[in-house]
């Protein structure tokens, strides 16, 4: 499976150039386009006594409209074409196709989408940077009202390609045909609900322009991870696949540690114990059966129990509780050389122990005081800089804000930045997760459903990243495939999830993967 790379609009231009410099015609492109939304015109509209309207925009886009309408007709269908602005001012390949359109081209207005069964949105395209004006926003406003099908060129009108935002008035859109790549923007919200179900179409950009733009964003899938998942050796044993340790909250709150040492343990790792104090182990012990417990407590003890190099991976932060008892054992656990995952209590302790005595990292020559600089994590990441292992750090939008204060920017753009400053590989979660490297390497994910939102999916989450680092999978691929299976597994699962299915859905959907696996590994049926 070929990865799924995200272009910018300015990279997207480029590959555009690129494509030219390799002898590929601008007109030829832009005919290859028009004839991607024909066909896709063609499928929504079904019948061929459909009313198609074709709203059409000043520059490429429009262009694209054109070739599309020309085609549409062409195959019998009763086609009608709208331009905002001057037919004189179209310049270029937009102004050849609006000649070989041949027929009378109205002043689009909100009368020209009268009767239409289907509107194809050729109005603005991907690199739009500011809200739409007057007569463009109306006619927007009027697509929007008219309650037919909606099928975009590139984006909806009045959506930004690289951000998923709009300022102002934006096309809702039943389907987007784009081109080449998909952007960021067709899956960061509200880009993603805004597109519908985005396409996307080959119209003759040579793949190998890719090496010279070196994308550094793409959409989370298999392809992206799957030749380094750590499935088990022939000659495997629990001990080679790592031990995870689960940091359990006091004794009022243990649930959500015990969904991450199940999710953990489900993942492959090979042991699993949650640790806490003895009382919180007392009812841990009630309820866990494959995962092991111990009484843990205290800073002391816990880096003692880290000592064991065996013990590779850590999760903290589930039901753990805020402040500075919580941030003093995250520092310990960071002082350690497992791998670790910081979510909830774990990053929001950070965040809110101003007024509160300072906390002496454990292992550490700092203290974390109240005044601290943004961003409020300062102590937290100073710790991270100061170790080899990976960790891993999994807010949700109101932790990421608590511990990285005010950012401006897309969702990617925050998450890459937040990366960069905290030495941790983000997974800023939401419908629209983010994953984002210190190096800047991003991937969105597309595939969580709803049903989701619901109390502990969180630290299953955090479960299966913490269970794949144990079996040494590198970092970030262990986000992306942790972040992409807990969505799959909410998909298998459907209406009704909650948290504690996640986990018993993940063997179904490894099930589903192992053939690419086995090619992505180079073993074929042949050699079965």
């Amino acid at each position: 499976m070929p990865r799924r790379e995200l272009l910018t609009t300015e990279e997207m231009g480029r590959a555009d150039r690129l494509a030219v410099a390799r002898g590929v015609p601008t007109s030829a492109l832009m005919e290859s386009a028009g004839r991607a939304v024909a066909a896709e015109a063609g499928r929504l509209a079904r019948d061929r006594g459909a009313q198609i309207v074709v709203a059409c925009g000043p520059g490429n886009n429009g262009g694209d409209g054109f070739v599309a309408a020309r085609l549409l007709r062409d195959q019998g269908f009763s086609v009608r074409v709208g331009l905002l602005g001057d037919r004189g001012a179209l310049k270029g390949d937009a102004a050849e196709a609006a000649t070989r359109w041949g027929e009378p081209v109205a002043e689009l207005s909100p009368a020209t989408l009268a009767g239409a069964d289907l509107i194809v949105d050729a109005l603005f395209g991907a690199g739009l940077s500011r809200p739409l004006e007057r007569p463009a926003a109306e006619i927007v406003a009027a697509v929007n009202a008219s309650g037919k099908p909606v099928l975009a060129v590139d984006v909806p009108s009045g959506l930004n390609g690289t951000t998923g935002r709009a300022e102002g008035a934006v096309v809702q859109a039943t389907c987007t045909v784009t081109f080449f790549r998909l952007k960021p923007g067709h899956l960061l919200l509200p880009g993603r609900a805004l597109c519908g179900d985005a396409r996307v179409a080959d119209i003759g950009i040579p793949d190998d322009v890719l090496g010279e733009i070196a994308p550094r964003a793409f959409a989370n899938s298999p392809s992206s991870w799957l030749a380094v998942y750590p499935w088990p050796r022939l000659e495997a044993h629990k001990y080679t696949r790592g031990h995870t340790v689960v940091v359990s909250g006091p004794a009022d709150s243990t649930g959500a540690a015990r969904m991450g040492a199940r999710a953990a343990l489900r993942a492959g790792s090979g042991l699993v114990t949650i640790v806490g104090s003895a009382s919180a182990t007392a009812i841990n012990a009630t309820h866990a059966t494959a995962v092991m417990v111990k009484a843990v407590s205290g800073d002391s003890a816990v880096r003692e129990f880290l000592a064991d190099e065996r013990r590779n991976s850590v999760l903290i932060g589930p039901g753990a509780g805020v402040g500075p008892a919580t941030a003093a054992t995250v520092l310990t656990v960071l002082a350690s050389s497992a791998a670790a995952v910081l979510d909830a209590d774990a990053l929001t302790s950070f965040a809110v122990i101003e007024g509160e005595a300072p906390v002496r990292a454990a292992g550490f020559g700092f203290v974390i005081r109240s005044a601290e600089p943004e961003p409020t994590g300062a102590g937290l990441f100073e710790a991270i800089a100061a170790r080899k292992a990976p960790v891993v750090i999994t807010p949700h939008e109101g932790e990421f804000k608590r511990l990285f204060g005010e950012m401006t920017g897309s969702k990617l753009e925050r998450a890459r930045r937040a990366a960069e400053i905290s030495g941790a590989v983000v997974i800023l979660k939401g419908a629209d997760t983010v994953v984002a490297g210190p190096d800047g390497l991003a991937a969105i994910n597309d595939n969580a459903p709803p049903w989701l939102a619901t109390a502990g999916s969180g630290d299953v989450l955090g479960g299966f990243v913490a269970g794949l680092l144990a079996q040494h999978m590198p970092a970030f691929e262990a986000a992306c495939a942790a972040v992409w299976l807990h969505g799959e597994c909410a998909n298998v699962f459907g209406p009704g999830l909650i948290a504690e299915d996640i986990p018993e859905a993940l063997p179904q959907v490894l099930r589903r993967l192992m053939p690419d696996a086995r090619s992505a590994s180079g073993v074929t049926e042949s050699d079965k």
